[in-house]
């Protein structure tokens, strides 16, 4: 501040004037710390996560472990999977999930009912499945017709046969402390978890911000990172100053569903950045006229994030792999195997 007077000393400007002379001085200051600020923050090396690697390797490892269930207890891993209707995205991904666990040796079985059939013909079909030895995992490609109770449907499959790991009894063992551990996991959460923990993330004792709270993702990967002695915060849609939390955050969760949402300037220097929105935005360049991306800004992620996972190519892959780790793991459960746990260097997940 001294600097600051000295400069005006001797002249004969107003108060008010010398005041405002201050004040500007000050503001500039203020300006060039805040540069060094970002100048330092842009000199962080961003690594990208490489999900589709990563996912190549739980795969790989969960092909090891089949072909081991097989040679020592002649059993096959079975997955089946349940499409009612004829959309195309849903047709595409049950086609994806079906060449990836024939990629692993599983034993895969299609159920393809059409749109008009009955709620209770669906539910015949799930319960058949759950009678069937064969089948250690039922998947319900959702969404289902409009006509038909998805929370029902879903909740008929048993629970040593939830593929998605969304079951009450999944879930309420996620969430326990020191209980058994869930039959599965739910995929897109697992994935996130598979990403930290193979780039060598120790989440202990660090600060967390899960941006959405849903059932699929946000609320089971809170509990997972909290189980990983994370301190964790969950923002949703009646959150105030996101903003602000996330600028605390050393991992960021992001999974709102909207377009490029988290801007560098939230991000906190050398955070973990796991991106699981995917979002079409208008792209003339682009032979489809839109391009993907994340809810969070790459581009400006880029120089402050340590790591952050890319928009497609990153938690995308992981889901799949997830998919195939649980049924793994069903499959071990039906012949009294332990599950192969989630969490490395803790006792359960």
């Amino acid at each position: 501040m001294s600097s600051a007077t000295d400069r005006f000393a001797g002249l004969a400007f107003p108060a008010g004037v010398a005041a405002l002379a201050l004040y500007l001085t000050l503001k500039q200051r203020q300006s060039q710390k805040s540069q060094k600020e970002r100048t330092s923050a842009n000199s962080v090396r961003t690594r990208l996560i490489d999900g589709k690697k990563i996912a190549q390797e739980v795969r790989t490892d969960v092909k090891k472990r089949a072909e081991e269930l097989k040679a020592q207890h002649g059993i096959v891993p079975g997955l089946a999977v349940i499409l009612v209707g004829n959309r195309k995205d849903s047709e595409t991904y049950v086609r994806n999930k079906k060449k990836a666990a024939s990629e692993v040796g599983f034993h895969t079985l299609d159920v393809d009912l059409p749109e008009e059939v009955s709620e209770d013909a669906v539910l015949a079909a799930v319960d058949k499945l759950n009678k069937d030895p064969a089948v250690h995992a039922i998947l319900i490609q959702l969404p289902l017709p409009k006509h038909i109770d998805e929370a029902k449907v879903l909740r008929s499959i048993k629970d040593e046969k939830d593929a998605d790991g969304f079951s009450a009894m999944n879930i309420g063992n996620l969430c326990l402390r020191g209980g058994l551990p869930p039959l599965a996991v739910p995929c897109t959460p697992a994935g996130c978890v598979e990403l930290i923990q193979r780039s060598n993330v120790d989440c202990t004792g660090k600060v967390a911000v899960v941006l959405g709270r849903s059932n699929i993702v946000g609320m089971p990967v809170s509990q997972i990172l909290q189980s990983m002695n994370a301190t964790v915060t969950v923002c949703h849609s009646c959150t105030k100053d996101v903003k602000k939390k996330v600028q605390n955050a050393d991992i960021v969760i992001a999974a709102l569903g909207k377009a490029e949402m988290v801007r560098g300037d939230w991000l906190k220097p050398g955070c973990v950045v796991i991106d699981v929105g995917i979002n079409a935005v208008t792209d003339e360049s682009k032979k489809l006229g839109y391009r993907l991306v994340g809810d969070v800004c790459t581009a400006e992620a880029m120089g402050v994030a340590e790591y952050i996972t890319p928009v497609p190519g990153g938690v995308g892959p992981m889901t799949i792999a997830m998919l195939l780790k649980n049924t793994l793991n069903l499959a071990r459960h039906s012949v009294g195997l332990d599950r192969i746990p989630l969490r490395r260097q803790v006792s359960q997940t």
